[in-house]
């Protein structure tokens, strides 16, 4: 089915042309939980940081060496069951995203193409590139997604007009808006790096471009 053909309250973090992440995260134990929503406000599912131990947790809580930590987020629908998994593996100069399905496959991987200049990440399926994101702007919150032929396909931004005003009052969300409907794995590759950019992939990369 085709984002086209579903209708507002069917939509999932799969088939909605926005998605709006929440980057105020909700702190339970040091684990943080962040809300996914359409532009009209209706839950999409959630993102939450797992498999953490206590020892790592006070590290990330007291020190900057986060970034250096593992990171595991589940993407979550509505209903909160699992969709997708992100493994951030140890970083060291730059960061890789593992993106897994909840059977542990595969659906393939972010990965840092540079860390100088404006920061690119190449998505990777099957050992081939199939899109690139690529941050104009960080301070702005301005990232263009392109497929692999370099044709824009989604946008990251903070300010897009369509949100419910009355759904949306605080600054602390940003959008991903999705031009066209995405074959996969493509569509799990640029959800999972909206998903991903304010938590394991944004920290590592400092407020450059």
């Amino acid at each position: 089915m085709t984002a086209e053909h579903v209708t507002p309250s069917d939509r999932t973090l799969f088939d909605s042309p926005v998605v709006v992440v929440n980057q105020k995260g909700k702190l339970v134990e040091l684990t943080n939980e962040y809300q996914v929503f359409d532009e009209d406000g209706r839950s999409l599912g959630s993102v939450v940081q797992t498999g953490q131990s206590k020892a790592k947790k006070v590290l990330r809580f007291l020190t900057d060496v986060d970034q250096y930590l593992t990171h595991r987020l589940e993407v979550r629908d509505a209903a909160g069951a699992l969709q997708l998994v992100l493994t951030r593996p140890r970083k060291f100069v730059k960061s890789r995203l593992v993106v897994e399905r909840p059977d542990g496959s595969q659906v393939g991987e972010i990965v840092q193409q540079n860390v100088f200049g404006k920061i690119a990440f190449s998505m990777e399926a099957g050992g081939r590139q199939v899109g690139t994101l690529q941050a104009e702007n960080w301070r702005a919150w301005n990232f263009s997604i392109t497929d692999k032929d370099g044709k824009e396909v989604a946008r990251i931004t903070k300010k897009w007009a369509g949100l419910a005003k009355a759904a949306f009052t605080s600054a602390d969300n940003y959008v991903l808006e999705v031009h066209r409907p995405l074959e996969e794995p493509l569509r799990s590759l640029v959800v999972s790096t909206a998903l991903a950019v304010d938590t394991a992939l944004k920290q590592d990369t400092g407020s450059g471009g």
